[in-house]
């Protein structure tokens, strides 16, 4: 009797020991579990935060360009199809354009409907004696119009814009008066011309003014087909010259350019203007009083990158 009490006695007090020790354990177990999984949970969380954060800021670049490094002094950016200015800076500054200009004694050539099979010559008075450039079209050099006025736009040949200009009727004064007439039409209310060639400083327009006229020259086909030529070989007193286009992006793969022109004079700095297909949409780009050789270029370059990474953050976004 004694021996079962003591056997009772020893399983009650072993129980009694066991049993809290087997409750703990579960939580215990639970507790790890939980652990373990709670940190990779909240990892996923931080990281799912942060794209949605990041894409949010991609998403608004377009809408807010402040971080869009643009040298040039005066700059615009518009979707040609909607007018919508999509960067500015300094949009209303007057400031020279150098051969920019010669878009729009392009189009005022064409809009006098020429014979653009007449042959033209180099004349004494094409020279320059403003700036002292030189040129590969010899005085006594005979070209047809047409031809002319693809080195005007393609090479921006000073001499050859210069001639257009004289044959024009009532001549060179007549010539500029057109421009000017041409540019009220257009409602360009910064921009005046005083020659054809953009050699003079007082041949001034604003990047607002100049995306209009980009707009408008765009409509010329000869003046889209001339501007974005790469290069072309042109028979000049026997002698085959070559010419080039003195905007390097025509030839770069990763742009599809509908139309170009730039323009230097030490007052001007370096100057571009440019519609573009950017993400599939026609895009005009002005850049104006650019310093360094490859300031308007790295411009051009920065305003693609930022366009393409904006659509590529709109397109992630939710619905």
């Amino acid at each position: 009797m004694k021996n079962a009490l003591l056997v009772f006695l020893i399983a009650g007090i072993v129980g009694v020991a066991t049993t809290p020790a087997a409750a703990d354990a579960a939580p215990k177990k639970k507790t790890a579990t939980a652990k373990k999984h709670t940190p990779r949970a909240a990892k996923s969380a931080r990281i799912k935060k942060t794209l949605h954060t990041r894409t949010a800021k991609r998403g608004a670049s377009l809408d807010d360009a402040q971080h869009l490094a643009v040298r040039s002094s005066a700059a615009l950016v518009l979707d040609q199809a909607t007018g919508k200015v999509l960067f500015e800076k300094n949009p209303g500054a007057v400031l020279p354009i150098a051969s920019i200009t010669k878009l729009m004694t392009a189009m005022v050539v064409l809009d006098a409907k020429p014979d653009l099979r007449e042959v033209l010559k180099i004349g004494t008075d094409d020279i320059d004696t403003l700036k002292g450039t030189r040129s590969k079209l010899r005085v006594g050099t005979q070209l047809e119009r047409e031809e002319m006025l693809r080195l005007a736009l393609m090479s921006s040949e000073n001499r050859a814009a210069s001639a257009l200009s004289r044959h024009y009727p009532g001549g060179r004064d007549a010539f500029v008066a057109a421009m000017n007439a041409k540019a009220e039409s257009l409602h360009l209310v910064d921009t005046r011309f005083e020659d054809p060639t953009g050699l003079t400083a007082a041949n001034v327009s604003s990047p607002r003014d100049l995306a209009k006229m980009v707009d408008a020259a765009h409509q010329y086909p000869l003046i889209r087909e001339f501007s974005t030529a790469t290069e072309g070989e042109v028979s000049i007193a026997g002698r085959s010259r070559h010419f080039h286009n003195t905007n390097t992006l025509v030839n770069n793969r990763n742009w599809e350019i509908g139309l170009s022109k730039t323009g230097y004079i030490s007052e001007a700095g370096k100057c571009l203007v440019m519609q573009a297909w950017l993400n599939n949409k026609p895009t005009i780009i002005v850049l104006l009083d650019s310093w360094g050789r490859m300031t308007r270029i790295g411009d051009a370059n920065r305003i693609k990158h930022w366009m393409e990474s904006a659509a590529l953050a709109s397109d992630g976004r939710p619905g």
